[in-house]
C-alpha cells in the first residue's frame, strides 16, 4: 500500500477496506477498528458498501447496529444483507451466534452502547471489527470508570485504518504502515512525518510548527486548550 491520502470519500472506502483484510489476515488481533472521522459523514452507506466488498472477498459479515431502528434501515437499504443485519442487544440475546465465526461488524457504536458490545465480542468467537465507533465518553475521561475501560476492553482493539482531518493537516493509518501526518500546504496535502504510535496533539503541534518558534507551539496548545473549554 501506498503512503497517501485517499482523493476522495470512494478511495477512503478502498482504502479501508484493503487495511481491513491486510489486518485481519495478520492474526496480530481479533478486534480491529475502521473510523474516518469525516464530519457529517453518514456512515450507514459506508457500512452496507464495506459489507459488499467484504462478502466479494470470501468474508460473511454480520452487521450490528446500536439500535433496533438502525437494523431496519440497513435490512431496507440493502435486502441481500438483511438477514446478517441486527441489533448489539439481538446480540446479546443470542441471535446469530449460529455464525459467530464470521466476521462481526459493529457499526457506529458509542460510549451509551459500551456495555452491550463488551457483552457481544466476549461471545463472539470470530474476528470482530468496528466501523465509526466511539468506546470512550468524554464525561467519564477522568477517574477509575475510564481507567478500567482503557486498562480492559478498550485496550484490546487494535486500528486497522484511520482517517482524520484536522485543523490545517490530516492524520493516515493504514496497517501495517505506521502513522502518517501531513501537512495541508496551498497546493495540496504534504507528507510530513511517521510515528509508530497514534501521536498526541503536541506532537502533531511540534511537527506542524517544524523549525517554528516556541511562541508558535504554545499557541497551538492554548488553542486547544480554549476549545476544550468551549466544548
Amino acid at each position: 500500500m501506498t503512503r497517501t491520502l485517499p482523493a476522495d470519500l470512494k478511495q477512503a472506502e478502498e482504502q479501508a477496506r484493503e487495511s481491513l483484510l491486510e489486518a485481519l489476515s495478520d492474526g496480530q488481533s481479533r478486534r480491529w477498528m475502521v473510523s474516518m472521522r469525516f464530519e457529517g459523514l453518514r456512515v450507514l452507506p459506508v457500512a452496507l458498501r464495506l459489507a459488499r466488498k467484504l462478502q466479494e472477498t470470501g468474508q460473511k459479515p454480520v452487521l450490528a447496529f446500536p439500535d433496533a431502528g438502525s437494523a431496519a434501515l440497513a435490512q431496507r437499504d440493502e435486502p441481500e444483507l438483511a438477514k446478517s443485519c441486527c441489533s448489539l442487544q439481538d446480540l446479546c440475546r443470542g441471535r446469530l451466534m449460529e455464525r459467530q465465526d464470521d466476521l462481526l461488524l459493529a457499526v457506529a457504536p458509542q460510549p451509551s452502547d459500551y456495555e452491550e458490545l463488551e457483552q457481544a465480542c466476549a461471545d463472539w468467537t470470530g474476528q470482530v471489527a468496528m466501523l465509526n465507533g466511539r468506546l470512550e465518553d468524554a464525561a467519564v475521561g477522568i477517574g477509575s470508570v475510564a481507567r478500567s475501560r482503557r486498562q480492559g476492553f478498550v485496550a484490546t482493539w487494535e486500528v486497522a485504518y484511520w482517517l482524520q482531518p484536522l485543523d490545517g493537516a490530516a492524520l493516515l493509518h493504514q496497517w501495517p504502515q505506521p502513522w502518517s501526518l501531513f501537512r495541508a500546504d496551498p497546493d495540496g496535502y504534504r507528507f510530513v512525518m511517521d510515528y509508530e504510535r497514534r501521536p498526541d496533539p503536541e506532537q502533531i503541534d511540534e511537527a506542524l510548527a517544524g523549525t517554528g518558534s516556541e511562541l508558535n507551539r504554545q499557541m497551538g496548545a492554548m488553542d486547544r486548550f480554549l476549545n476544550d473549554l468551549r466544548s
